[in-house]
Parts: structure tokens; sequence; C-alpha cells
């Protein structure tokens, strides 16, 4: 059984930081790219960030840029996204998700119709 699930969100204070992680299973995770996605209330699914646990190759988002980090342990066959100086517009519904080939996450592939699989989601909260 195919199967993303999210770990790791909750509140927090702006300029403060989490780690986010997507825990993989049911597929073989260096055919694939792992991405994470957000959606805020009113707002289009956006990208966010994506790796290619096959080699490394990683993609951020311009409002992430600086500030998140994607990280793959294949042995774990997890993905984590550490998340620091969080503003309040970075809350949202996070989205862990899987597409093929790894190739997905170059820049003009990323994006939520290249994903094949997804988890159920996990709440961020940035507020004072």
């Amino acid at each position: 059984q195919v199967q993303l699930v999210e770990s790791g969100g909750g509140v927090v204070q702006p300029g403060g930081s989490l780690r986010l992680s997507c825990a993989a299973s049911g597929f073989s995770f260096e055919d694939y790219a792992i991405g994470w996605f957000r959606q805020a209330p009113g707002k289009e699914r956006e990208r966010v960030s994506c790796i290619a646990p096959v080699d490394g190759a990683t993609f951020y988002a311009d409002t992430v840029k600086g500030r998140f980090t994607i990280s793959s342990d294949n042995v774990k066959n997890t993905v984590y996204l550490q998340m620091n100086r969080l503003r309040p517009e970075d809350t949202a519904d996070y989205y862990c998700a899987a597409g093929v080939p790894p190739g997905v996450c170059f820049e003009s592939m990323f994006g939520p119709q290249a994903m094949n699989y997804w988890g159920k989601g996990i709440l961020v909260t940035v507020t004072s």
C-alpha cells in the first residue's frame, strides 16, 4: 500500500522553527521525487520544495528560499522539511507528495499535476 505520512506540524511564533517529516512506504523511494506543497485558506495550492532522493537535487520556491531546507534519509525512506524564520504567511496545510521520475523536481516540471501520491496533510500555524 502506497503511503505518505506527514508529521511535525503545530503552532509556532513568528521567527520560530518547525521540522516536518514525510514517511514514505509502498513504492521505490529513490525512483521518485518527493515534494512539499501548502494550501492556505482561500488560496491555491502552491509548491514549496522538492527533493530527488536518488541524487539529492532540490528545488525551493522563492517564498521559502533561504529559510527552508529539504533533506532525505534514504535508509528511513523519510523526507524532512526544516522551516526556519517562520512568518504568519507560512500558515497553511502542508502536504507531502511523490512523483515520477526524480527529474520532476526540476523547476519547470515541479507542480501538483506532476505528483502521483499524496499525504493527508498537516497544519502549520504561525501566530503571535
